[in-house]
């Protein structure tokens, strides 16, 4: 059931609000002025607040700046008698999810409250699966090798300086990618990846940089490109080292200039974007070969980033296995498994050419189809 707090200094008011919301099986508590407000909101969350403008001594936009200052994170709706539209831009301006004026509508109250219950949800979730993904992003490990990434992330990722992410296939080259925007000023921006490698040739164009209706034969609406998409934010390339030529001239030009060209368009879109890549090829080998222009390499590696291979750093081998234990287990909803002292020594013995990606398989597999503790028994058997 949800929990409302109605302020208002009149109590006509706050019993009609108090009764009407009750009545809809909502959990309704009262306050007579924004003292009492607040000690409701220290002692009992609230999933939404209806607050008076005009009340004596603290007003209803004081208490709302308060409550904001406070961390209160429920919506926040104002009431008042003597409403106009000034006030009620101030009042959004200023925090608050909505603005009702005297005599209240019923049927606008209950929309407000359904709405603004709606918006709590929607954010509390949203906020549930981006603490999901940030753990399957977190870089575990103690070793010299790790260590030495943590270092260099700390002093990129506070500065808008381009990065060039090297390593083989399975090594976390994205994990990297993701903690240098997660401590960036930019990580309330939006964080957009393209697997150039995934995307075929003809379509990149379209996918970086958007596209114009009727562009191409099946290009039905205007659609815009990550590039676009990733305003104020970070893009991430991956596998940058797939992308074709004509491609690469167009990311060239973008970096150069802070502008894009849609495709199928002679407008140009001014960007603000910050680029991170990846790739698991020799880019200059490539440049060598014709395949990957030497101009754009060097706009791109400007701060380079070597992620080693796990057999390089096995001593985090043990802190892998049990991060992805306990990770595995809850998506499985299944107990935690331990691995005996045996098993990880098996483990850590192994050459592992997919990298973290194949011990994460792995280890998987040995949950599933392991017994309650995982033995040598269970590696050599499934592994």
């Amino acid at each position: 059931m949800a929990t409302i707090l109605i302020v208002d200094d009149e109590q006509s008011i706050r019993n009609t609000l108090k009764d009407i919301l009750e009545f809809e099986k909502y959990s309704v508590d009262v306050a007579a002025n924004a003292a009492e407000a607040l000690v409701c909101v220290k002692n009992k969350p609230y999933d939404l607040v209806f607050s008076d403008i005009k009340m004596p001594n603290v007003d209803g936009i004081d208490l709302l700046q308060q409550l904001i200052e406070d961390g209160f994170e429920s919506p926040i709706v104002m009431i008042s008698g003597h409403g106009n539209i000034e006030t009620a831009v101030e009042c959004i301006k200023k925090g608050a999810y909505d603005f009702i004026e005297k005599p209240i509508d019923l049927n606008r109250l209950l929309v407000v409250v359904r709405n603004a219950l709606d918006c709590k949800k929607l954010v509390s979730t949203t906020k549930i699966l981006k603490k999901k993904i940030d753990r399957h992003y977190v870089m575990i490990g103690e070793s010299d090798a790790v260590k030495r990434l943590r270092e260099i992330i700390m002093r990129v990722a506070p500065t808008d300086a381009r990065v060039l992410i090297t390593g083989k296939n399975g090594t976390g080259k994205e994990v990297v990618a993701r903690q240098i925007y997660s401590l960036s000023a930019r990580s309330s921006a939006p964080f957009v990846e393209v697997n150039c490698a995934a995307i075929p040739s003809e379509l990149i164009e379209s996918e970086l940089f958007g596209h114009e209706k009727g562009a191409f034969t099946s290009a039905i609406r205007q659609r815009s490109g990550k590039f676009e998409q990733a305003n104020d934010g970070t893009l991430f390339l991956d596998e940058i080292g797939d992308m074709n030529l004509s491609a690469q001239a167009k990311v060239l030009r973008g970096l150069q200039e802070n502008v894009i060209t849609p495709v199928g368009s002679d407008k140009q879109i001014k960007i603000n974007v910050r680029v991170i890549a990846a790739t698991n090829k020799d880019l200059q080998k490539e440049i060598e070969k014709g395949t990957f222009r030497e101009d754009l390499f060097h706009r791109i590696n400007v701060i380079p980033i070597h992620v080693a291979e796990l057999a390089e750093r096995r001593d985090d081998i043990p802190l892998l296995i049990d991060h992805f234990s306990t990770l595995i287990c809850e998506e499985q909803g299944i107990a935690l498994k331990e691995f005996s002292p045996q098993a990880i020594k098996l483990l850590k013995e192994r050459q592992w050419p997919g990298n973290i990606r194949e011990l994460r398989n792995i280890v998987e597999r040995l949950i599933i189809l392991g017994g309650r503790v995982i033995t040598e028994i269970d590696v050599e058997a499934f592994a």
